[in-house]
């Protein structure tokens, strides 16, 4: 499951870098609400899944999912609410 969480976290890492430069060119907006939550909850799930797999405590597979899942989640939280109070 450790290259499911790493293929994750590189393809957001490359799509969070590519909206960086997208929205640093001129007369380019920042993309909508959806690509910001997918790439959060993508995110998300690539780092909370490498840290749960690499933790100190040894926990399986279903577990480290299940601790994926959960930081995806909280990821896709969390760009909806910075979302809503920014404007």
């Amino acid at each position: 499951m450790i290259k499911v969480y790493a293929i994750a976290l590189a393809v957001g890492a490359v799509a969070l870098i590519g909206v960086i430069l997208w929205s640093s060119l001129p007369d380019k907006s920042v993309p909508d609400e959806r690509a910001r939550m997918a790439l959060g909850g993508v995110l998300g799930f690539g780092m909370g899944g490498m840290a749960a797999e690499y933790s100190p405590l040894d926990l399986s597979w279903p577990v480290a999912l299940v601790l994926a899942g959960l930081a995806a989640a909280v990821a896709v939280a969390w760009v909806r609410y910075s979302t809503r109070t920014q404007g």
